[in-house]
């Protein structure tokens, strides 16, 4: 085990270092974030040090474009070097724990993204680690970045203000389209030992995030159904089996009474990156659609019958959550906003001002209701009780 470093005090004599594990899909939209949050937000000083891969060309390449110091393809002696303070892993899910872990024994801050493992027990592990490095003053953070688009943070609010009164039920489903061709060639997002799971874990986690962020309560049990729709594709070497799966759908109850369907898939024709969410409550209902990520609509079913209806509200005022760093009334955000929203609630955290949500923790509670789902498929749409 290495012997963890002082995380660097915020204040410092030299900006925050940040390593980024990763430059694909994820790295560009964590690296946009890193160059932005300075401009946006009154934060610590960072320095974007080190972009790290495993292939010198393309990391160089990426380094380049996307803003960095340097690049590297070890990210052990990165995480070693006293000029990194935070780690933002952006890599496969069969690689964070390892890398999440050693960063957090090397006393760095860590950044994850989500789904926090691949599995329950390394979860755990993960857990573990954060909670010994958060008693020495370390952030262990979770990349859920949809808690940071304005308008679901609005929402937020109106569920605790009790503008909806005591939530009934939940209705979350994310679809995308981009496996519909059964020529859409093989990669790790279809392979269970690098994935862990398919649309189930790879949006579907973020479905059942909001339902638990909207509402603040914790899901309890669930019976879920999985589908693998186009059973093998093309690989490097020939047909490969596909081994995750291609859509998932899940009934949770909640904590607090409320019950909740989510569905995920990635054979949804002509639906891109469709997030939609309604939360229905005793004195009101919620609705959101990613596609429209600066509308959130809001039914007061306290008013005279004759004047409810769903109202929009255009989420770019000044009060509204975040938007007073961003542009005059009226601007829109788009999605790559969140994850500059993200880093500055990192940074915060760091410095003391307010914990980061989700954490580790939450990340585990998460990967039992995955987990829970995979387990009722396989026992024919039991109830698992968590």
């Amino acid at each position: 085990m290495t012997t963890p470093h002082s995380p660097a005090a915020p204040g410092a004599d030299r900006p925050l270092g940040v390593a980024l594990i990763g430059y694909a899909f994820m790295g560009r939209a964590h690296s946009q974030a890193w160059r932005t949050v300075e401009a946006a937000f009154e934060v610590p000083p960072i320095a974007r040090r080190v972009i790290v891969g495993r292939d010198e060309q393309a990391v160089a390449e990426a380094a380049d474009r996307l803003g960095w110091e340097e690049h590297a393809t070890d990210w052990r002696e990165v995480i070693a070097r006293e000029d990194v303070d935070i780690v933002d892993v952006c890599t496969p899910g069969f690689l964070h724990a390892e890398i999440a872990i050693a960063a957090l024994e090397a006393g760095k801050h860590v950044l994850c993204e989500k789904p926090l493992a691949n599995d329950t027990a390394e979860a755990e592990a993960m857990v573990a680690a954060a909670e010994a490095a958060q008693a020495r003053g370390q952030v262990a953070a979770l990349g859920h970045t949809y808690r940071r688009v304005a308008a679901l943070r609005l929402a937020r609010e109106y569920v605790e203000r009790g503008r909806l009164g005591t939530i009934l039920q939940v209705r979350a489903a994310y679809l995308q389209d981009w496996l519909v061709d059964p020529a859409s060639p093989m990669s790790w997002r279809l392979r269970r030992e690098t994935a862990g799971s398919g649309a189930l874990g790879d949006i579907g986690s973020h479905a059942i995030d909001q339902v638990q962020y909207l509402t603040g309560q914790r899901v309890t049990a669930v019976r879920g159904r999985l589908a693998t729709l186009v059973p093998e594709r093309s690989g490097p070497d020939g047909p490969e089996p596909v081994t995750v799966d291609d859509a998932a759908w899940a009934t949770l109850e909640l904590s607090g009474g409320a019950i909740a369907s989510i569905e995920a898939s990635r054979m949804a024709t002509g639906a891109k990156n469709q997030l939609t969410v309604e939360v229905y409550g005793t004195e009101g209902a919620l609705r959101f659609d990613l596609e429209n990520l600066n509308e959130l609509w809001f039914l007061d079913r306290t008013l005279p019958a004759e004047e409810q209806g769903f109202t929009r509200v255009l989420v770019t005022e000044g009060s509204h959550p975040y938007l007073g760093a961003w542009w005059p009334s009226g601007h829109i955000l788009g999605w790559e906003n969140s994850f500059t929203n993200q880093a500055r609630d990192l940074l915060v955290a760091i410095t003391g001002g307010e914990p980061f949500s989700p954490d580790f923790a939450d990340g585990l509670a998460l990967q039992r209701v995955l987990d829970a789902i995979i387990a009722s498929d396989a026992a024919d749409g039991a109830t698992i009780t968590l």
